[in-house]
């Protein structure tokens, strides 16, 4: 058997009366990649943070290169060699990557000493790893699988040895995706080991040597990945046979209840994110929208949803003509018939230090149901959210817990919740199902589909080809903030690809 780098032996942890991790027992061995799957909730992330040092377990022993480490805070998992790139990037945005990289691990009294030290090793990392970005960089001004590379620098130039991914390509292209896959695999042959939290079951069967899987706070099996499958990783995460594909009758298109005519957008800088871009979704279909991130598809549902004012345009809602670039409120779009799931649960969805109930109707909270007066009627509140966390099967079922405290996925219920359940006409809805685990996605899907039967007009935008394959009646992919082509959902990912990456249309098709 081969050495092991880390263990973790009868490892428990509570939250009051929540038992995130229940008797743990899990061995990595030096040199592999290690995947751990489960549903949200399932206390992935939680044993991870115990493992980094966020929290204590209540019980239980860790081991690194077979002895027991005190991992009390993240300094001492990062002496043990130990380092975590979250899902959700620890990175201060207004500073440079080398000022972030050298942020707390400052090896020189002298600022322009040290950060000199950070340069020079970082062009070091850079040219052995293969993750090339600008040291000088702003944060804020780089793409997110660019900031991802900042956070495996991070943690390379502390000296891990041991990397844990929480969700690493949720906000990634299927691009920037292959391209971290690649140097994980080169960590790997350099002897690293890393441990890689993933809802993507096919990226577990693409990338791991072995596969744990969590459910409900426990370890329930370990498997060598080349003995297992996604069809048995997904039932043991769920507790039964979940359906992998999306289960879908022929549409019954009606009347179109959203028209989009010459739309143009420009995002903050002033670069045309939209241009003149036009289309119509009907009462009982599926409009997807694909495309690699940062082509204008967040900038066109901003539009539509009123956060974003249009250059110019025309919109019909719900037989209500809207000029977007005169109109531009958000409540009043809801008003009409037209919800929005936005593709940033955290900064556009949610509230993240508020609790469960107060997010379930943020954006609705004048209505009158949920109001005493002037003021809201908590009781109301709470009995509405917990119908809803009931019906999305919200986990932990516990209506007056902070936001922030729920995992990426229940957080995604919250907000599909809150919009689905107000039965609008029209569903604006933003990436469904990123960092959701595999019994929700089917659960999501469900619900999307079942709006579309009941005579719902929904424009999906999704970097998942599977996914927006699956579910659109109709495709549409922009490519440079226009509409390039129309498909079928029969449409092969090759076609899609060439589309996506500005082919023209009829060549594609030849």
């Amino acid at each position: 058997m081969a050495e092991a780098a880390i263990e973790l032996i009868g490892i428990d942890k509570r939250f009051g009366a929540v038992r995130a991790n229940r008797n743990i027992h899990l061995r990595v061995e030096r040199g592999t990649i290690h995947g751990i799957v489960g549903e949200n909730g399932a206390g992935k992330s939680t044993l991870m943070s115990i493992i980094y040092g966020f929290y204590q377990a209540d019980r239980g022993e860790i081991r690194v290169g077979g002895r027991t480490a005190a991992i009390t805070d993240p300094n001492a998992a990062i002496a043990a060699g130990i380092g975590m790139v979250h899902q959700h990037f620890m990175l201060v945005e207004n500073l440079t990557v080398v000022e972030n990289v050298m942020l707390g691990a400052e090896r020189s009294a002298f600022l322009s000493s040290g950060i000199a030290t950070v340069r020079k090793e970082l062009k070091r990392l850079e040219a052995d790893h293969g993750l090339d970005v600008d040291p000088d960089a702003i944060i804020e001004d780089l793409p997110v699988g660019l900031q991802q590379r900042v956070e495996i620098l991070k943690a390379l130039y502390r000296g891990a040895d041991i990397l844990i991914l929480d969700e690493p390509t949720g906000v990634l292209t299927p691009s920037e995706a292959d391209h971290l896959f690649a140097v994980l695999r080169q960590l790997r042959e350099e002897g690293k080991t890393i441990i890689l939290i993933t809802h993507k079951l096919r990226e577990i069967m693409a990338i791991t040597d072995t596969v744990s899987v969590m459910r409900q706070g426990e370890m329930v099996a370990t498997r060598p990945t080349a003995e297992t499958s996604v069809a048995e990783l997904a039932e043991l995460m769920v507790g039964r046979r979940v359906l992998l594909t999306v289960d879908k009758g022929a549409p019954s298109p009606g009347a179109p209840l959203l028209t989009v005519k010459n739309l143009t957008v420009k995002d903050s800088r002033g670069v045309t994110m939209v241009d003149d871009v036009s289309f119509e979704v009907r009462a009982g279909e599926i409009v997807g929208i694909a495309g690699v991130a940062g082509n204008g598809q967040s900038e066109l549902l901003e539009a539509l949803s009123g956060i974003r004012r249009a250059e110019r345009g025309r919109v019909v809602l719900c037989g209500r003509e809207l000029d977007p670039a005169r109109e531009g409120d958000p409540a009043e779009i809801r008003r009409i018939g037209c919800a929005h799931v936005p593709e940033d649960r955290h900064h556009m969805g949610l509230v993240l230090p508020f609790e469960e109930n107060e997010n379930a109707i943020l954006g609705y909270q004048d209505d009158p149901r949920y109001r005493r007066g002037l003021l809201l009627d908590q009781d109301a509140m709470r009995r509405d959210a917990r119908d809803k966390i009931t019906a999305y099967d919200i986990r932990p079922a516990d209506c007056r817990l902070k936001t922030a405290n729920f995992s990426g996925g229940n957080q995604q219920k919250i907000v599909l919740a809150r919009e689905m359940e107000r039965d609008p006409d029209v569903l604006l809805i933003g990436q469904p199902t990123r960092g959701v685990d595999v019994g929700a996605i089917e659960f999501i899907h469900k619900r999307i589909v079942a709006m579309r039967d009941a005579g719902k007009a929904i424009l999906l935008v999704s970097v998942e080809l599977d996914e927006i394959r699956a579910l659109s009646d109709r495709l549409l992919v922009m490519f440079a903030g226009r509409i390039v082509g129309e498909r079928g959902p029969e449409a092969s990912e090759g076609e899609l690809g060439l589309l996506m990456a500005g082919v023209d249309d009829r060549e594609a098709a030849e």
